[in-house]
């Protein structure tokens, strides 16, 4: 019936094996500037070999197109283990095994090796975000495989997603938020006494060691700079016994391909490199990734990590910092908890159902643990 309305013109979606196969630029103006989710990152995983081939990482990137535009698209993967992804499920793998049943290869939106909330159903307005999401349950649907996981996905798409008939997971991180202190000093002033008084005694202590920080973006930041830099990361993997994800084929990629989105900070003393921190960056926020030391200073971890950052956020402006996946005692340095989400489709009945139970009882024991840090706030009241 003609109403006087115009229906909206069909989009029709598509998987891509490779990112190149889609315009850099028609993707990036799909995104809402998270750099872990841009064309230049996800493409220096691939050509560098980080994800693809035998990595456990297959990409099958999803694209909509209407009358050849492209109007939504999701950084896609067939995934053969849970490594890299931060939202945990390996005890849901293990009780599909033990059921005989196989978990593996599952479907996985998300931005590879990166805790970092942001839109992950890129889409150009909300009809085209409510056709990816219904194009992504099709396409679970008659997979015929075990399930289907977004991870750390937006608020709005959580709920969009939900509504598509995912069962959502909450988690929580810790990010410094900008609250428009004028410096550091302005910033410690809003702390409580008890963790004003540690800050200040492990910066004068690090002051005495006569160590230079200088930061680097990817124009600035020498080869020096960056065999440095891989050297603490993979010996940082390497002392908690594991494998490092990212090789230095892609740190040089990304450098070149969005020098802007790239931050390393180099700690050295008498004119040698003795510690360094990598950082993504937009124009919102500052995303701590990686960090290693070639020698041990008391609270030179903290002073990359998290201090010389804040001061950074602070003299440009920066919205926040993300302090990246887990650990509470990050609010002893000023950082806030916030609440991280999740979606899951599982084609199973019986374990959909046992999953959304345990889920209901997961989010009662995360409402207590939000609870409880709340009263541990390290802020002034």
């Amino acid at each position: 019936m003609d109403n006087g309305r115009t229906m909206p013109a069909a989009i029709e979606f598509e998987l891509h094996e490779r990112l190149d196969a889609i315009d850099a630029r028609a993707w990036d103006a799909l995104g809402d500037g998270h750099p872990a989710t841009s064309f230049a990152f996800l493409h220096a995983l691939e050509a560098s070999g980080c994800v693809g081939d035998d990595s456990g990482w297959a990409p099958r990137h999803l694209l909509g197109r209407c009358d050849g535009n492209a109007v939504a698209a999701l950084p896609l993967y067939l995934k053969g283990h849970s490594y890299g992804e931060y939202v945990f499920d390996w005890a849901w793998a293990d009780a599909y095994h033990r059921h005989g049943l196989e978990y593996y290869p599952k479907w996985l939106v998300a931005s590879p090796f990166s805790p970092l909330p942001g839109a992950r159903i890129l889409a150009r307005d909300g009809h085209a975000r409510v056709a990816a999401v219904a194009a992504l349950d099709s396409l679970a649907s008659q997979s015929g495989l075990s399930s289907l996981h977004v991870l750390f996905c937006t608020a709005e798409e959580s709920r969009a997603l939900a509504a598509a008939g995912l069962l959502l997971r909450e988690g929580v991180q810790f990010h410094w938020i900008n609250r428009g202190e004028a410096d550091f000093t302005a910033f410690l002033a809003r702390l409580n006494h008890d963790k004003r008084k540690k800050i200040r005694q492990e910066r004068r202590k690090l002051a005495a060691e006569a160590i230079d920080f200088r930061w680097h973006d990817g124009r600035t930041a020498t080869t020096d700079d960056w065999d440095f830099f891989l050297h603490c990361y993979q010996d940082t993997y390497r002392a908690h016994r594991s494998t490092p994800y990212l090789n230095r084929d892609f740190f040089d990629r990304i450098a070149r391909a969005a020098p802007d989105s790239v931050r390393l900070l180099i700690a050295s003393r008498a004119g040698r490199a003795i510690a360094s921190a990598f950082f993504l960056a937009s124009a919102d926020a500052l995303y701590g990734r990686y960090w290693g030391s070639a020698q041990y200073v008391p609270g030179l971890h903290f002073e990359l990590c998290y201090y010389r950052p804040i001061e950074y956020c602070i003299a440009h402006g920066i919205h926040r910092l993300e302090g990246g996946a887990q650990g509470e005692h990050k609010m002893a340095r000023g950082l806030e908890p916030v609440t991280t989400y999740s979606a899951h489709w599982i084609a199973d009945e019986r374990f959909r159902n046992a999953l959304q139970r345990h889920l209901a009882l997961e989010g009662n024991h995360l409402d207590e643990y939000r609870g409880e840090l709340e009263r541990r706030t390290p802020f002034r009241r």
